[in-house]
């Protein structure tokens, strides 16, 4: 399958502000089973874009507009080749514990393994664990299938219920959130288990007939954990789904504070206000790579001419939330 990617990302602000410094992780992996064809990022105002990859290999661009202005645009676009997955077993051998702690132990997995600032441990979290019955039985596999469904069934979706900064015990005193916080309680159970797991952040292509919960016009994120002979395999406790051909990763980390798709800071007195769209278009076959993607009507934006700056002081730029 082939997937063609639009995200907008807009920050309005109700003055002028005066400098804006803004890192992006958009563009999607080329790694396992997923390659990225074409990217290409837009800004306005425009500015020079610099990019470097981080430890975990995500591309991070970023850049700096010093003038002032009255709103920042970022578009974003790709295209990427998604070949199928390996079909898992239904489980691991008896011995795949055993078989997991001698991986862990040869291997450096101990990011993945301690609490970060997102996914970690809580009286709420050890509460659900108790009651949903986490510990080592069966094999790893098994255990995780398990736990991806009752998850999912668990919690109700509710988009805007948190915050992109909401801590997990928002989602699990209300038994509801969105995606980004289901990713972060099952990382933060799953490593109680010993079992390194990791947040990825990126796109899911929503079908019809597949009945996500998801939004389809916003980023998504899920989990990998790391099973002996498997590798990492992602798991969706959004939409009780097995990670697939569907899920499009843009970065990995510890969780979404290592990998948000915008973070930055601008100087100015303003009040900003953030505007997300996303587009994935599937097809059998590879678009034209020379031909700019259309533009859809509504995403149309007029950027309005520098004016004089205020009085700057620093403020963050609002971080997107994933659904």
């Amino acid at each position: 399958m082939y997937y063609s990617i639009r995200h907008l990302t807009k920050f309005s602000y109700a003055a002028p502000v005066s400098e804006s410094i803004m890192e992006t992780r958009m563009r999607p992996r080329s790694d396992t089973n997923q390659r990225c064809l074409l990217y290409h990022l837009s800004v306005s105002p425009r500015c020079t874009v610099f990019s470097f990859r981080d430890h975990m290999g995500n591309h991070i661009h970023h850049f700096d507009i010093p003038g002032a202005h009255s709103q920042l645009v970022i578009v974003a676009e790709a295209v990427v080749e998604q070949q199928p997955m390996a079909e898992l077993p239904d489980a691991l051998p008896e011995t795949g514990w055993e078989d997991l702690d001698r991986e862990v132990e040869r291997g450096d997995f101990w990011e993945m393994l301690l609490p970060s600032e997102f996914a970690k441990p809580t009286a709420l979290l050890q509460e659900l664990a108790v009651e949903l019955n986490v510990r080592r039985k069966a094999d790893p596999l098994s255990v995780l299938r398990t736990l991806n469904e009752e998850l999912y069934g668990y919690f109700e979706y509710v988009p805007k219920s948190t915050r992109v900064d909401s801590p997990i015990d928002h989602a699990l005193e209300a038994r509801r959130g969105v995606c980004q916080d289901f990713a972060h309680i099952m990382t933060s159970l799953v490593r109680l288990l010993g079992i390194p797991c990791r947040y990825v952040s990126g796109y899911l292509n929503s079908r019809s007939e597949d009945h996500n919960r998801s939004l389809d016009s916003a980023t998504h994120a899920w989990v990998e954990a790391f099973l002996p002979s498997l590798g990492w395999v992602g798991f969706d406790p959004t939409n009780n789904l097995i990670a697939g051909e569907r899920h499009i990763r843009t970065a990995i980390g510890r969780d979404y504070f290592d990998v948000p798709p915008t973070k930055g800071v601008f100087s100015g007195t303003s009040a900003s206000e953030l505007s997300v769209a996303v587009r994935v278009t599937a097809s059998t076959s590879p678009p034209a790579l020379d031909e700019d993607q259309p533009i859809p009507a509504e995403w149309a934006v007029l950027v309005e001419k520098a004016q004089e700056p205020p009085r700057p002081t620093a403020a963050s730029q609002t971080q997107q939330q994933q659904q």
